[in-house]
């Protein structure tokens, strides 16, 4: 992945929050195989519902864009989001007992609602620069997630299947679009913009920890 551009200003900005997720026990329960079914099965419940949100982000990406090539991106994006990653889900669903049902009736835990409440925010009110930066965190932490998991493996068929769609060539293609679309569509931006950017980037990114810890912690509603 880039090391220069915009790209990788954002990146190094964000080192130490990677290095966390990468150090996070829900992570590296997945390498292991010792991560506790019952936190693996909230989290992808919630992540079938931030999918949801997240698609809708990626339209108005898309809608916001200046150029067609990026709508057009962003909408196939959107669709390829909801049908892989539902796949994905479902085929966890089915082993868990999962109903669609079950996931259209389980309340957003805190920090999915608050996630996704920021990025529809930011992509809706946002300047184009803030909603590229918001919306790359969940493509780039999971694939940079999944290509160092690949590496590592695991002894459980049903975590080497997530670390495979997100490890995999296919996912990391989609990846690549996005990143040069965004040193592109980045690359004339005065200092306020780029900080701006970096803003959302940076807060987005701390999100994608605090959604593993929501799934390690099955964190719910305390009232």
């Amino acid at each position: 992945m880039p090391e220069s551009g915009f790209t990788g200003e954002l990146w190094r900005s964000i080192e130490g929050i990677y290095a966390a997720i990468l150090d996070h026990p829900f992570i590296r329960g997945l390498t292991d195989g010792s991560l506790p079914r019952d936190r693996f099965r909230h989290y992808v419940i919630q992540d079938a519902l931030y999918l949801r949100d997240y698609a809708r982000a990626l339209s108005l990406a898309g809608v916001r864009s200046p150029d067609e090539e990026a709508l057009l991106m962003f909408d196939e994006h959107a669709v390829g989001a909801i049908k892989v990653e539902r796949s994905l889900h479902e085929g966890f669903f089915r082993e868990f007992g999962i109903t669609e049902e079950e996931v259209r009736n389980t309340p957003m835990a805190p920090t999915n609602l608050a996630y996704t409440s920021y990025l529809l925010r930011v992509a809706s009110l946002g300047d184009y620069h803030e909603v590229l930066g918001a919306v790359l965190p969940c493509y780039w932490i999971y694939a940079e997630v999944g290509r160092a998991l690949l590496e590592r493996g695991s002894p459980d068929a049903m975590y080497r299947r997530w670390i495979d769609t997100y490890g995999g060539e296919e996912f990391n293609e989609l990846v690549r679009a996005v990143l040069e679309l965004t040193d592109r569509a980045c690359a004339d931006l005065n200092p306020a913009q780029r900080a701006a950017a970096t803003e959302a980037f940076v807060t987005t990114s701390r999100y994608e920890w605090m959604f593993w810890n929501m799934g390690w912690t099955l964190e719910g509603w305390p009232v």
